[in-house]
């Protein structure tokens, strides 16, 4: 494996991530008539068992709409059958040079992040992944309201992709947005498995001169000979049937894993029960695949417009972002309008993002990133607009000191707002579990693959999360989104503060079986998840 710099990774730099489209390889129309996918194997019976660290056959409960069900191609054949786009991600095993230190990991394409796709609302996607690793993955398009067997939840939707086997991917997109991708099998997201999903609005309502497209990550993958599985090992150890006592927990990568966790666990006890802390140590933060030492700089004229998007990529860490000097102007949270705000800085939890404008300055600025937890790391990049020198690359700008603005400090835009509507069932959630003993759950029942949770097409669904830990966690659900209370914004990713309850509503309007899950990867993978079915009858 050969070592890659960012700089030749990213190619022509972060100016041109709003142009860096994957090439097209044709257009050859998928089968709309009955809305089948194509593989280089054969796809498993809906429901089939792989992934979450297991194989074979479960015995899910019946009466609820299958994956692959006529239900979900009646909703995928309703969001149009416009051209199809095709794209290729390779996913492999690489090495990355974090500012000299060189790292063994996984990534699409030799890229970090992968390269980004790049479509219009009204096109289908078709991806084929090709696996190269040496375990089986998956592709989840996270929050893209996709068609159910496409949603690459493995025990769920599919089988995993196997090592050495290729998928095809095929589905349509109608709501433009920001958006991305990731695997969901184990704690792959904690490698360097991510990329951009952009869906372009054919009638773009903003105006601007550049865009740039923006990954913030924490990262841990072969530092010290580190890896997330073993972090995730020495997490559950103590728990039964744990990791506690296999071979190679004396590996070097596990007796860092075991420092890291017991460093941890001793901040908690210091912590405030509204800090975002990052649950697990990560010894570097990414801006679009480089540290603050190698950053990279976006070049613009003073006065340019530039839209900048930004995607929480992290595995545990929540971000308070600024561009140093100015101020930024929310359009968009998780893909969706909201009414135009301004502000310093924000709040991005994991797996959130954020669409902002801002209008550039002369001179040298620093977009940062700052862990939002105890550590204080950043992750950085430049804004270079004139001459000058560049600012240290430890420099926190001002603006940060506000702590910046979360989604729930927003409002959904008229256009996108849910119709008045008392709801016609309502789920609870508990969020339970502790740092000490790594229980997480949701209802106090880890998750397993046969769970249940259902609602029934075209009801108005209201979630309510209660969080009674006193960890942060930001709960995403699959293939919906829903509205934060009072004309809150239209999300996928919610914030649930310790001893704070939030309830948000949906229309059950994308039949199939959903993952509900903490996005927080180490507390879901822990068992913060579970699945929300499409009932069939009674």
């Amino acid at each position: 494996m050969r070592t890659h710099s960012r700089r030749s990774l990213l190619g022509a730099g972060m100016a041109a991530a709003g142009s860096g489209l994957l090439t097209s390889t044709g257009a050859a129309a998928l089968d709309a008539k009955n809305g089948k996918h194509h593989s280089h194997r054969k796809p498993p019976p809906p429901g089939s068992h792989d992934g979450h660290g297991s194989d074979g056959s479960h015995s899910a409960p019946s009466n609820y709409v299958s994956p692959d069900g006529p239900e979900v191609m009646e909703a995928e054949r309703k969001r149009g059958t416009g051209p199809v786009r095709r794209f290729a991600l390779t996913a492999d095993q690489v090495e990355f040079d974090f500012g000299g230190a060189v790292v063994d990991t996984w990534a699409y394409g030799n890229r970090l992040p992968g390269k980004e796709i790049r479509v219009t609302a009204g096109d289908r996607v078709a991806v084929t992944l090709n696996n190269r690793l040496p375990h089986s993955t998956t592709l989840h398009w996270h929050g893209v309201q996709i068609r159910n067997d496409m949603d690459g939840s493995p025990s769920i939707t599919q089988r995993s992709v196997k090592a050495g086997a290729s998928y095809d991917y095929t589905f349509a997109v109608d709501t433009p947005g920001t958006y991305w991708l990731h695997p969901h099998v184990g704690v792959q997201l904690d490698r360097g498995l991510y990329a951009p999903l952009i869906v372009d609005d054919p009638r773009e309502p903003l105006s601007y001169d550049h865009e740039w497209v923006v990954m913030i990550d924490d990262w841990l993958d072969g530092v010290d000979g580190m890896t997330p599985d073993a972090m995730l090992a020495e997490l559950n150890k103590n728990k039964p049937g744990g990791a506690g006592g296999h071979d190679d927990m004396q590996s070097s990568g596990n007796r860092a894993a075991a420092a890291a966790v017991a460093r941890m666990r001793r901040r908690a006890r210091h912590r405030m029960t509204d800090d975002p802390s990052d649950s697990v140590e990560h010894p570097f933060h990414l801006m679009n695949g480089q540290v603050a030492r190698d950053r990279e700089t976006f070049r613009a004229k003073p006065g340019d417009r530039i839209r900048i998007r930004l995607i929480n990529a992290a595995a545990g860490t929540a971000y308070r972002v600024a561009l140093g000097g100015h101020n930024m102007t929310v359009t968009h949270i998780d893909g969706y309008p909201v009414q135009h705000k301004s502000t310093d800085s924000l709040l991005i939890a994991m797996g959130e993002r954020f669409d902002v404008l801002v209008t550039a300055k002369d001179g040298v600025f620093p977009l940062t990133a700052l862990s939002a937890g105890n550590t204080f790391q950043t992750a950085q990049a430049l804004l270079r607009t004139g001459d000058g020198e560049a600012p240290d690359d430890k420099i926190r700008p001002t603006e940060l000191r506000s702590g910046g603005l979360s989604a729930d400090k927003f409002k959904a835009a008229e256009s996108v707002r849910l119709s008045d509507r008392d709801p016609d069932r309502t789920i609870n959630m508990d969020l339970t579990g502790n740092m000490d003993d790594w229980d997480w759950a949701i209802n106090g029942k880890p998750y397993t693959d046969s769970q249940r949770y259902p609602v029934r097409q075209g009801e108005r669904v209201r979630i309510t999360f209660r969080n009674t830990t006193t960890m942060w966690h930001p709960m995403h659900l699959h293939g919906h989104t829903f509205a934060l209370p009072d004309g809150g914004p239209r999300k996928d990713t919610t914030i649930v503060l310790p001893d704070k309850a939030v309830s948000v509503d949906f229309d059950a309007d994308n039949p199939g079986l959903w993952m509900v899950h903490c996005h927080n990867v180490y507390h879901s993978e822990s068992g913060m998840m579970t699945v929300m079915g499409y009932k069939l009858h009674d």
